[in-house]
């Protein structure tokens, strides 16, 4: 097991700096990406900046979980920080779109081992029962997060290189490193197994193909990526019956909990991409907001986000896990519906509204589900659980980036909403994020904007809406007292 009582709290410091990285790292890009890429250029690969990410930290988010099974989590969490501050370092550094979504790619490995051990970790010292104190404590995090990344971002962007929003992970990395490397102490026995390589290789193209097709819908390539996706798909299925230690165990996966949990936070993790990607452009590009006005907006949602986790783990003893998953579920489609309410004269605060309610909505959804999926397993298949529920609300992620980054492709190659439905400009779009301005034709590309992103706040609400209806589906869960006990059985199909 792992540290005695009088480290759990240095342990648990360095799960708070580790997780802070992450979270701070997401406002920040968020509400700096409008002006970047009105910097470099090539807007219409703009969703992949956060796809590429997202790629990455969903496909090897279980391969890093099945490790920390087999080999503890200390080393593979300083692995993952370790390659995270290298790709913080290489976007700092990126000259073009293409290279910053590179640099993003090797960042997303780190994020990969991150964001689920530090999750495992909590699992691994406290009971469900401390667990809601504990929680408190992580949702602060988000909270902190939530206020100073756009703030951050916004001052970065405005005054300095926007280099920075990645170059300050590195202090802050290494002093979690640090902790981890000095306080989490594992009595793990060592076994040689072999690494799944061809299974981790499959899933990744898998999904990087899936995400292309999504990407351009309609475009030339986009049948053949979706047929190598369907191939890619099928053959990674097919060598995991095989492997001998496959990286997804499909017995583990197609369990009732699991299953259920894993499709509900799937839907709410491409809902939840909508606003984070595509939010911040609206503001900035359609009501002609800044980017600390941009980051308020964004910056509801990251608040709410906490506050629904802090109080869904207080709530699991008395209403009990399910329940908080549907409370975070219904709250989704609710907030979704501002968005689509958004028009080119409305106030920022409707923005924020809805995206505080969303956030609510996620706090409580996320929470129950990676305590469920804890409380489904004991502790040598709790990484591997843990690193399932976070791959597929990361696999949400990356899929509803590429799908909502197609729709708005789409929506500005047609024109809708501009004049004339003429196709829009690139160029021009990205004169009007860096400098609140599109031309001549100034009217005409901000109504195209305008409308493009709108398809997409309908979609977020459509992906809501097919969270609430899966979450209906999972079965209740029954924690355990302590942290060490045997699974509780699972209810009957």
């Amino acid at each position: 097991m792992l540290a005695p009582s009088p480290r759990r709290p240095l342990v648990l410091a360095s799960v708070m700096v580790a997780m802070f990285m992450i979270a701070i790292e997401a406002t920040i890009v968020s509400t700096a990406m409008p002006g970047i890429a009105g910097q470099l250029g090539d807007l219409h690969l703009y969703a992949w900046v956060f796809a590429s990410f997202l790629l990455a930290q969903t496909s090897t988010t279980v391969v890093f979980g099945k490790l920390a099974d087999v080999y503890g989590r200390r080393p593979v969490m300083l692995a993952g920080i370790a390659v995270f501050l290298l790709g913080s370092t290489l976007c700092g550094l990126a000259w073009s779109i293409p290279s910053l979504i590179a640099f993003r790619l090797l960042q997303g490995v780190g994020a990969g081992a991150i964001q689920p051990i530090a999750l495992t970790v909590v699992g691994d010292l406290y009971s469900v029962q401390e667990r809601a104190r504990i929680q408190g404590w992580l949702a602060s995090v988000w909270g902190v997060s939530s206020v100073l990344g756009p703030v951050v971002g916004g001052l970065i962007v405005g005054n300095m290189s926007w280099a920075w929003i990645f170059w300050m992970n590195l202090p802050i990395g290494v002093l979690a490193a640090a902790g981890f490397a000095l306080y989490l102490r594992e009595d793990v026995p060592r076994e040689r197994r072999p690494v799944d390589v061809a299974g981790s290789v499959l899933l990744t193209l898998a999904i990087g193909a899936l995400m292309a097709a999504a990407t351009e819908p309609g475009g030339r390539f986009s049948a053949l990526f979706a047929i190598a996706a369907l191939t890619l798909a099928a053959a990674f299925l097919w060598w995991e019956t095989r492997a001998a230690d496959p990286v997804l165990n499909l017995a583990l996966w197609i369990r009732r909990p699991i299953a259920t949990t894993n499709a509900t936070v799937l839907f709410s993790g491409m809902a939840i991409i909508g606003l984070t990607a595509f939010l911040p452009m609206y503001v900035q590009g359609v009501l002609g907001r800044s980017a600390l006005e941009a980051g308020f907006a964004l910056t509801m949602m990251v608040l709410g986000w906490p506050i629904g986790a802090t109080v869904a783990a207080r709530a699991f003893g008395r209403f009990g896990l399910r329940a908080c998953l549907l409370l975070g579920a219904a709250l989704l489609p609710a907030g979704a519906l501002a968005f689509v309410l958004l028009g080119p004269g409305s106030s920022p605060v409707l923005a924020g509204g809805g995206s505080f309610v969303m956030g609510l909505g996620m706090g409580f959804l996320s929470t129950a589900a990676v305590v469920m999926v804890q409380e489904s397993v004991g502790w040598g298949e709790r990484g591997a659980a843990t690193a399932s529920n976070i791959f597929s609300r990361n696999l949400g992620s990356a899929l509803g980036a590429a799908v909502l980054g197609g729709v708005l492709n789409l929506g500005l190659a047609r024109g809708y909403g501009g004049v004339g439905g003429a196709e829009v400009d690139f160029e021009a779009v990205q004169r009007l994020l860096e400098h609140g301005q599109g031309g001549i034709a100034d009217a005409g590309v901000r109504a195209a904007l305008g409308a493009s992103l709108h398809l997409t706040f309908w979609g977020v609400l459509a992906m809501s809406a097919v969270t609430l209806l899966l979450a209906f589906l999972v079965p209740q869960v029954r924690p355990r007292t302590r942290a060490h006990e045997a699974p509780a059985q699972a209810p009957a199909d």
